[in-house]
């Protein structure tokens, strides 16, 4: 096929995935809300949920991809002195990440299992 005809082609086909990728959520939505609404639920009320832990989550994903990051460095320039292997960053990126998400997962289900407790004058 010539180079001009698969463009074409490439062109539908994603407008078309793009299209019912939107159409797909836009329904999903529509009926989490009616669901919502048959249960007694204000759709609206969901929106406005804290999520009080997403700034810890993503904390320690970035620290951990950062220390991933950082490690992959040091063994690259000092252990491998020449050899450069782009999949070891991309794996301690991953790791590091990986590794702080389970460090807040870990931080959430501590914190949610044991509240803290009151004060030893207060009851």
């Amino acid at each position: 096929m010539d180079k001009g005809v698969l463009a074409i082609i490439w062109l539908m086909l994603s407008s078309l995935g793009l299209f019912i990728m939107i159409f797909g959520i836009r329904y999903l939505i529509g009926r989490e809300n009616l669901a919502m609404i048959e249960k007694g639920l204000n759709p609206k009320d969901k929106i406005n949920r804290p999520a009080p832990y997403t700034n810890l989550k993503w904390g320690l994903l970035l620290f951990g991809a950062g220390v991933g990051l950082a490690l992959s460095y040091f063994i690259t320039q000092y252990m491998l002195h020449d050899y450069e292997n782009p999949a070891l960053w991309f794996a301690f990126i991953a790791i590091g990440g990986g590794m702080g998400l389970i460090a807040s997962y870990r931080i959430e289900k501590k914190e949610l299992l044991d509240p803290p407790s009151p004060l030893k004058g207060e009851r």
